[in-house]
């Protein structure tokens, strides 16, 4: 049977759950165990999910000392032999595996955005050359197989109920890298764009009025996004950006303003049930996606829109 170790990341925890529909789709029909590495976080959610969780609870690691944590996954696939290991492609988590890749002198995929099964086998999908083109890449050798994926990409939804097992290492040995916290400093964000319903998302054709997306937004209970070309311009911020080198998002409305829909945006909209495009050119990519494409003036359907809803919201009070 296969045995996949899956780095659960504090903080992140759902990212390490959807690494679970992760490996379904890489091993389908065949069995496989799956084994959660739990540093410093709760793991009563994980319970009847996961096959085992290996807790260091009671070890002196942070979730920033990088070398003592490849260290640790190093001795546990020597324990445990696992055909694959599989981190969230977050912060941390970007830095850890190729630590361990090295380690274990294996290769890494990092940040995965598909997987598919052509007829040579197993391949895996990821973003290349900035997100110009995408790459898929077949895996040969011994292994164990090693990659990072981006957090979004897959969404996790039960599918066996599992025994848990709890095993808590001995003897691991491990050199931490003599870094010390003396201070924590939250970045501020108002909002999570991939936990958003509804996207109001601006391109290049709203650059000059893209402030005016948050109006509308507000009176749908949604929030803004972007394209890369609005965030690399300064307009917006990096965080809110949509695609291969921003988040990848799944809203039930996603309202496209003045965006070409280039391959690098297109692959950051997972699973959106429903898509409006307004643009000028009503053959830009992104409208071949469309529920609805409205060709014209952005600006002027903004307005137009916001008017309707003042409207329909003045009569419901009579």
């Amino acid at each position: 049977m296969k045995r996949i170790l899956i780095y659960i990341e504090q903080h992140h925890e759902q990212e390490g759950l959807d690494l679970l529909e992760t490996a379904r789709q890489i091993y389908q029909e065949e069995p496989y165990e799956t084994y959660a590495l739990v540093l410093k976080s709760q793991y009563d959610a994980l319970k009847g999910i996961f096959d085992v969780i290996v807790d260091l609870s009671e070890e002196c690691l942070q979730e920033y000392e990088m070398r003592a944590i490849s260290e640790v996954c190093y001795q546990l696939h020597k324990s445990y032999h696992f055909d694959a290991i599989l981190f969230p492609a977050t912060s941390w988590g970007r830095l850890i595996a190729p630590r361990v890749a090295m380690m274990l002198d294996t290769g890494l995929v990092a940040d995965v955005t598909d997987i598919a099964h052509g007829e040579h086998g197993l391949e895996l999908i990821r973003p290349a050359y900035s997100g110009r083109i995408m790459a898929s890449i077949q895996i040969t050798g011994d292994g164990p197989m090693m990659l990072s994926v981006r957090p979004g990409v897959f969404s996790y939804t039960q599918h066996k109920k599992a025994a848990t097992q709890i095993r808590i290492p001995q003897d691991l040995r491990y050199r931490t890298g003599g870094l010390k916290e003396t201070g924590r400093k939250e970045k501020h964000s108002e909002y999570d764009i991939r936990e958003s319903d509804v996207l109001i998302s601006g391109g290049g054709g709203v650059e000059r009025y893209f402030h005016e997306l948050r109006p509308l937004a507000e009176l749908l209970g949604g929030h803004v996004s972007a394209s890369r070309a609005i965030v690399d311009k300064g307009v917006a911020d990096r965080n809110v950006q949509v695609g291969q080198s921003g988040k990848t998002v799944n809203p039930r409305l996603y309202i496209a303003l003045g965006i070409n829909g280039a391959l690098q945006h297109i692959e950051g909209l997972r699973n959106v049930d429903y898509i409006i495009s307004v643009n000028t050119n009503k053959y830009a990519p992104i409208c071949s996606l469309s529920d609805i494409v409205v060709e014209g003036d952005a600006y002027t359907f903004i307005h137009r829109l916001i008017d309707t809803i003042h409207k329909e919201k003045g009569y419901e009070g009579h």
